[in-house]
């Protein structure tokens, strides 16, 4: 059973300065929650309920978000704004994080090995939060990633169809297909030029590794941009055993710039906040 979620959060977001110049790109508010706290939202309810989470200097919000505040607390107890807080209440009480911090970036490959204390010896799920997913008709991304990995037992990214010229925002995936949603992979490069993309499946924020990813990305060379990509170890993986791609069910928002960042926000107000289930 995988029971553990690491949420690499040590990067500058500099597709959104100057707003994340002084404040984690993982604490901007997406109506009235932040980022991270969807992506915790949906690893709880996938059963992932040990929280892993690799910071970087300037990025105590995110421990002090999951923390109980008992001044803010005292202050609106009694009041009709104690609403506010039974979402982060339950995520509180109902997972544990820890903390590591990333002191040099050197890539999504690296910062997966910064959280290898926090992980240990077993098989993972890895969120990006700048990457909201949502789905309002079933299953949330991770849990049916989860139920995935309990049927076939290996590494497992999600992947969407992408325009082709934006293939090179995105590692890109090729292989066989298993089912109309599932593919074996065979082939995996980071942000290719469109006429080098091998498809236009892209790999999203989601991901369920092995332990033995982390191996692998010792011994992976700096690639793309001089940084440890997790897709060069992941197509060592590929090529030893296997390394699944799954076309998820439900919308995904890139939070990272502007456009998915308003296109989500407008999503959950009408979604989720007019509802009352943004809390």
């Amino acid at each position: 059973m995988i029971k553990k979620c690491l949420f690499p959060a040590a990067g500058y977001g500099t597709r959104f300065l100057p707003a994340t110049k002084a404040m984690p790109k993982e604490m901007l508010p997406v109506v009235n929650k932040p980022l991270i706290q969807y992506g915790v939202e949906e690893a709880l309810e996938a059963g992932l309920s040990e929280i892993s989470i690799v910071t970087g200097r300037g990025k105590r919000a995110l421990e002090d978000h999951f923390d109980i505040s008992y001044e803010l607390e005292h202050q609106i107890k009694g009041t009709d704004k104690e609403k506010y807080l039974v979402g982060i209440r339950r995520l509180i009480d109902n997972c544990s994080f820890s903390y590591t911090r990333q002191v040099e970036m050197k890539g999504l490959g690296h910062a997966i090995l910064s959280g290898r204390p926090l992980i240990g010896d077993e098989p993972f799920a890895v969120v990006l939060a700048d990457d909201l997913c949502v789905n309002l008709e079933g299953d949330g991304v991770l849990t049916q990633m989860v139920k995935l990995y309990n049927q076939f037992r290996c590494s497992i990214v999600a992947i969407q169809e992408v325009p082709k010229d934006e293939v090179s925002k995105y590692g890109v995936i090729a292989g066989e297909m298993i089912r109309d949603d599932i593919y074996r992979v065979n082939s995996m490069v980071e942000k290719p030029k469109p006429e080098d993309a091998p498809s236009n499946l892209a790999i999203i924020g989601r991901y369920i590794l092995t332990p033995d990813i982390f191996k692998l990305i010792e011994e992976t060379e700096p690639g793309k941009g001089g940084e440890i990509q997790i897709t060069d170890a992941l197509m060592k993986q590929a090529q030893d055993g296997c390394v699944l791609a799954y076309k998820f069910k439900g919308q995904r928002f890139d939070c990272g710039g502007a456009e998915g960042y308003i296109d989500a926000t407008n999503f959950c107000f009408e979604n989720f906040y007019k509802t009352g289930k943004a809390y």
